[in-house]
């Protein structure tokens, strides 16, 4: 029997692609300094250090590629580049003041600026581009549900990612809200307007 179901949108399949690259960029980059301990120093620095000088490039263009192709509107370019300009300054005064702190160890102001200040800097910008990347996910997951032939599993999958999103809320499963949430909330929508879930296609709006 021949499957009616149609592949996922182009630029679906290159959004998810983006995400995952900026996933793994994410998680390799910003464990760099204790990756690449082991490559010792080069002068007063480490190599680590000039390394990390990569991770904004790494991860802001693959999430802004990721963006891009999944079509993001005005509200989510907005929240990156916000977003994005946070986690370079924080990112640069963790940087500059942790390779300081290597080199000369005890200095009470490069602690505030490493530890304290750059990282919240750092982190809150890097929050915000998750949150942006988080509606790309929602729009996503509900395209490629409706258009993939299984809408009923998207729903159950963004609820129960919704559930735990808000149960875990405090911590990184928060993230998971922006993510899944409108996803839900858009299936349920889709799903009681056309009294079922037929795909765009079929109903001639692709």
């Amino acid at each position: 029997m021949t499957s009616t179901t149609a592949p996922p949108p182009a630029n679906d399949r290159h959004a998810r692609r983006w995400l995952a690259a900026c996933a793994l960029a994410y998680g390799l980059t910003h464990h760099i300094g204790f990756g690449l301990a082991w490559l010792g120093m080069v002068g007063d620095t480490r190599w680590a250090d000039w390394a990390d000088v990569l991770t904004p490039y790494a991860v802001l263009l693959t999430a802004a590629a990721a963006l891009h192709a999944g079509r993001a509107d005005h509200r989510g370019w907005a929240l990156y580049l916000v977003g994005a300009i946070t986690y370079v300054e924080g990112h640069g005064i963790h940087l500059a003041a942790n390779s300081v702190g290597n080199d000369t160890p005890g200095i009470a102001v490069v602690h505030l600026w490493d530890e304290v200040a750059g990282h919240y800097i750092w982190y809150a910008g890097t929050a915000l581009v998750v949150a942006a990347l988080a509606l790309v996910v929602a729009v996503t997951w509900t395209t490629n549900s409706l258009e993939g032939g299984t809408a009923v599993m998207g729903l159950l999958v963004a609820a129960a990612f919704t559930a735990w999103g808000l149960r875990t809320r405090h911590d990184l499963g928060g993230v998971l809200i922006p993510a899944f949430a409108p996803a839900f909330v858009a299936l349920t929508a889709y799903g009681v307007w056309q009294r079922g879930f037929p795909q765009p296609t079929e109903l001639g709006w692709l």
